[in-house]
């Protein structure tokens, strides 16, 4: 699998050349060169910021069309909790998880149902697991756990080593079916996730964890939203009674989907919960200084509120959130708790690794003199982080330079200083430039 995948993609014809995506990439992954923006893979976490800010939709999510389920002979939906924030006036899951099958699902498994098995795990690990550096940091934000590979090295150890239930979920409801349909084939099966944010697109085609996913194919909110609604309202007439139960996970598994969900689904007070990109690199920054040590737990969202705050969902995340804490009222705590049949699942295969995309070069003497080069040019930079040259920040233009992908002029300051000296330097040579050459016989200008 390519190194370099991701969810997140540019339409050049749509961009404009603003550079309202360059400032608010928290990996400085974007660049505007003559006219158009770039984004940069080996540095791109999609967490979809850019998507959010571009008033011209050059910026675009990649998935799977709903067509992909007729790949598949038998088809398992994964809903995320955030998918019934959605919906108004909903006071009944199995509304939501028959439509689905209406859809065209042979099967549903329940993402909250894996969240719910994730939480019993982690409080295990936190009382009887003393070596793990605290505090422990969610690795359930798939853009989060790519942050830290890019940026904060030094706390990829503090990251909860388990798969997301994402994850989990796929791996269980694959079990589940090859258990009841022996007949069927791996290929015949489709897993199928239906997400809130792209984020978790590129999770299951690049993931970082483990070799291979088991999802097979990624569904929008947004794209499978309008057709849910019909089947749901037919459902509804049926009545409460009448609605086959399907269900399988409780107010712990729910909450997931907003920020503080999966916090508060560890029992424990001594957490700290934060949503956005902006407000987790804070988050990291305090932790990486050695200042949130006293924590048990962080969970971050890259996303604002938390996963119902995804680019891929319909609703307002604050009104979706608050229709699931409505929803999730007179819900059972958990139904799911980890058994050993989950353990080959649960854990992550392999350690994240740092992903050295930042450094300027992997020889140490080079990368000296490299950053030598790059204090030299921004010290002649205006320190305005304007991002009119294209880079989010004088140091990022700078740094741009050292590698070769851009040049000091670049900055309209420095452009203008320097056509300020040229023409200084053309008025100053005009003294220097001797009278027009005439023939000893040739009449002065204005004589006959």
């Amino acid at each position: 699998m390519s190194k370099n995948l991701h969810s997140v993609t540019l339409d050049s014809e749509k961009c404009k050349g603003c550079i309202n995506c360059i400032k608010r990439c928290p990996t400085q992954a974007i660049r505007v060169r003559n006219g158009k923006a770039s984004i940069i893979d080996e540095r791109c976490i999609d967490c979809g910021e850019c998507i959010r800010v571009c008033r011209n939709h050059a910026k675009l999510p990649i998935y799977d069309p709903l067509s992909t389920l007729d790949k598949y002979k038998y088809k398992v939906a994964l809903p995320a909790p955030a998918l019934y924030g959605q919906f108004n006036y909903l006071d009944n899951i199995d509304i939501v998880l028959n439509a689905l099958l209406s859809f065209g699902f042979d099967d549903v498994f329940e993402v909250a149902k894996a969240a719910e098995i994730v939480s019993d795990r982690t409080r295990t690990i936190m009382e009887e697991d003393k070596a793990l550096p605290h505090p422990l940091i969610s690795s359930a934000c798939p853009a989060v756990v790519r942050l830290i590979r890019v940026r904060f090295p030094e706390l990829l150890s503090h990251l909860l080593p388990l798969n997301a239930p994402i994850e989990l979920a796929a791996r269980m409801a694959l079990a589940r079916v090859q258990a009841a349909r022996p007949d069927l084939s791996r290929e015949e099966i489709g897993i199928i996730f239906i997400s809130p944010c792209a984020a978790k697109v590129t999770a299951t085609r690049n993931p970082l964890s483990t070799e291979r996913s088991e999802v097979d194919a990624v569904f929008a909110i947004k794209d499978i939203y309008p057709h849910l609604l019909s089947f749901m309202k037919t459902i509804a007439l049926t009545g409460d009674e009448d609605i086959p139960e399907v269900q399988g996970a409780g107010r712990m598994g729910i909450s997931w989907c907003g920020s503080g969900g999966e916090s508060t689904a560890l029992l424990s007070e001594n957490y700290l919960a934060a949503d956005g990109i902006e407000n987790v690199i804070k988050v990291l920054e305090d932790l990486e200084d050695e200042r949130l040590l006293e924590l048990d737990f962080i969970e971050l969202n890259a996303c604002v509120a938390g996963c119902v705050g995804g680019i891929l969902t319909v609703e307002n995340p604050y009104v979706a959130n608050t229709r699931i804490k409505k929803l999730r009222r007179f819900m059972p705590i958990s139904l799911n708790h980890f058994t050993e049949a989950e353990r080959g699942k649960i854990g992550w295969e392999t350690p994240v690794r740092f992903d050295p995309v930042l450094k300027l070069s992997s020889d140490y003497s080079e990368a000296l003199e490299k950053m030598q080069r790059l204090k030299e040019i921004l010290d002649g930079l205006p320190g305005l982080d304007c991002g009119s040259c294209g880079a989010p920040t004088c140091a990022t233009l700078a740094e741009d330079v050292v590698r070769g992908g851009a040049k000091e002029s670049d900055c309209i300051f420095k452009l203008r200083d320097y056509v300020r000296g040229l023409v200084s330097d053309m008025n100053r040579l005009e003294g220097f430039i001797p009278p027009p050459f005439r023939a000893p016989d040739e009449p002065e200008p204005g004589q006959c």
